[in-house]
């Protein structure tokens, strides 16, 4: 009897070391994995950041942000439209520059189609071209307008011709273009759609309202 209660008791000694040893290295183990998230913090605190699991800080700026905006450029050529006649808009409005393709189509009809007219008669047919590339019943830009089928005579297989390019009549054009096309100022055929010259009678001109005769020309929309 008195063998068997010492090996109980040894066995029973035994267990209560190993439960020490287990939950010794147990809590070991769960320390040891706490210790990074630990260390990132304290480490995070030390460089004033912030930890990786930490919500982000909201900054606050106390004092107003103003943006400057730049000046805007002033037009001479908005600033021309002050003249007291067309003329003399014609002779303010810078010619010098290049112009894009559309501007040319637009100058070059101006130029074919009526540098003999006067200039009011110049302007009507810009603004005839204009009108019809705002409208849904003709091409939506000028050189569309220009060559489409038919349409103007001096196109020829959907092709504009070159102007005379050292001549006034085609500097006068590039103006009249340039004006009709900023609505610099106003054509007693503003909305016009359709003219033709006073010489031929054409069957369409009967159902349409003329708007304006201009020299040689008759505007109607």
């Amino acid at each position: 009897m008195k063998f068997i209660s010492k090996r109980t008791g040894a066995f029973a000694l035994a267990t209560m070391i190993f439960a020490a040893s287990f939950g010794t290295a147990l809590n070991g183990a769960v320390a040891q994995d706490a210790e990074p998230v630990a260390l990132a913090t304290v480490q995070a605190e030390q460089n004033n950041t912030q930890a990786p699991d930490a919500a982000p800080q909201v900054r606050f700026v106390m004092n107003e942000v103003v943006q400057e905006l730049p000046e805007q450029p002033e037009d001479p050529e908005i600033q021309a439209s002050d003249a007291a006649s067309l003329r003399e808009l014609v002779g303010h409005v810078d010619t010098s520059d290049t112009m894009s393709r559309e501007m040319m189509c637009l100058a070059q009809a101006v130029y074919f189609e009526s540098r003999g007219e006067p200039l009011d008669g110049q302007l009507a047919v810009a603004r005839v071209i204009i009108n019809r590339a705002e409208s849904s019943a003709f091409p939506d830009d000028y050189c569309s307008v220009v060559t489409q089928r038919s349409q103007f005579s001096f196109v020829r297989g959907g092709r504009i011709p070159e102007p005379n390019r050292g001549t006034s009549a085609w500097t006068r054009a590039k103006a009249i273009a340039r004006i009709a096309h900023r609505e610099l100022w106003e054509s007693p055929a503003d909305d016009a759609l359709y003219f033709h010259a006073r010489h031929v009678s054409p069957r369409w001109a009967g159902r349409l309202t003329a708007r304006a005769t201009i020299e040689n020309h008759v505007f109607y929309r």
